[in-house]
Order: C-alpha cells, then structure tokens, then sequence
C-alpha cells in the first residue's frame, strides 16, 4: 500500500478491529486528522466484507497525505485482499 502499511494479527475474536498510526512526518494536526478520518470511513466501508478475527493497524505514510479518500480507500482494499480479510475490494465512491 504505497499512501500506509498494512499490520494484521489474527485473534480468534468475534470482530475485527481497526487501528491508525498518523505520526508528525504525514503533516500537521489538521492534516494528520483528515488522513485519520479518511482511513477511519474507508475500513468502515469494507468492515461488513472483513473476515472476522482480526486486529488491523494501519500505519500512514507521508504521501497520504495528499491523496483522496479514493485512493487511500483502494489501496487499504487491496493491502487488506493481499492479508487474505477480503476476497476482493469493493468500488469507492469519492467522496
């Protein structure tokens, strides 16, 4: 996922949670924010199609921050089909 990596530890858990690490090298607060928020939508998005079991943290990269939640949500779509929690990603709208 070149805009954040993908970190994935199966629990055994009913559910799948998400985490987000945004640290100062992405931006500013505002801006570390509206990545945080865009990565919070886009795993809201594809949580109903994750398997279950599974702790998600994803790390964002600088380049995150100039992408749009189209891309940021396409590239967690496809880091997520790669750790085997989607068969396949679902189509974005931008928002």
């Amino acid at each position: 996922m070149p805009t954040g990596v993908v970190y994935v530890r199966r629990t055994g858990s009913q559910g799948t949670r998400f985490g987000f690490i945004v640290s100062k090298q992405v931006g500013n607060a505002v801006v570390r924010n509206r990545v945080r928020r865009r990565l919070k939508a886009a795993c809201y998005a594809v949580s109903a199609d994750v398997a279950p079991g599974a702790d998600v943290v994803i790390r964002a990269l600088p380049n995150a921050a100039s992408s749009s939640y189209a891309h940021l949500s396409r590239d967690l779509g496809k880091a997520l089909v790669k750790a085997s929690l989607i068969t396949s990603p679902s189509p974005v709208e931008s928002s």
